[in-house]
């Protein structure tokens, strides 16, 4: 007698856990690689290019290190990046050469760099 009620417990246990599973996979957020863009897999970090990207810092939390911020810069061309401090809105702001004239430089969380003007 007790055979019965044990394995109708565990038919309902087992269902319940297959439904679970079906719907998390179902409701699955996570977007499949897309290997024909040529964006970054982090939209909040820009590509890359020899332009400048803004005109205007963007205010946010950064989370690119000194030595990043200092690379970053660097690739947009600028040479003797230094003095890299960052402030309240998360932007890193240094001094760098440009062209052989010394600029005010400047990194926000998306990765943009840009001259302080």
């Amino acid at each position: 007698m007790k055979v019965i009620p044990l394995a109708t417990a565990a038919c309902l246990f087992t269902g319940i856990a297959v439904a679970q599973q079906a719907t998390t996979t179902r409701n699955s957020t996570a977007a499949p690689p897309n290997a024909t863009s040529s964006q970054s897999h982090n939209p909040a970090v820009a590509t890359t290019t020899n332009a400048n990207d803004s005109v205007a810092p963007a205010k946010g939390s950064n989370s690119f290190t000194e030595g990043q911020a200092k690379d970053r810069i660097a690739q947009r061309g600028y040479t003797n990046v230094a003095d890299l401090k960052k402030d309240d809105n998360g932007v890193w702001h240094g001094t760098a050469q440009h062209g052989g004239s010394p600029v005010q430089v400047w990194l926000d969380y998306k990765g943009n760099v840009g001259e302080a003007r």
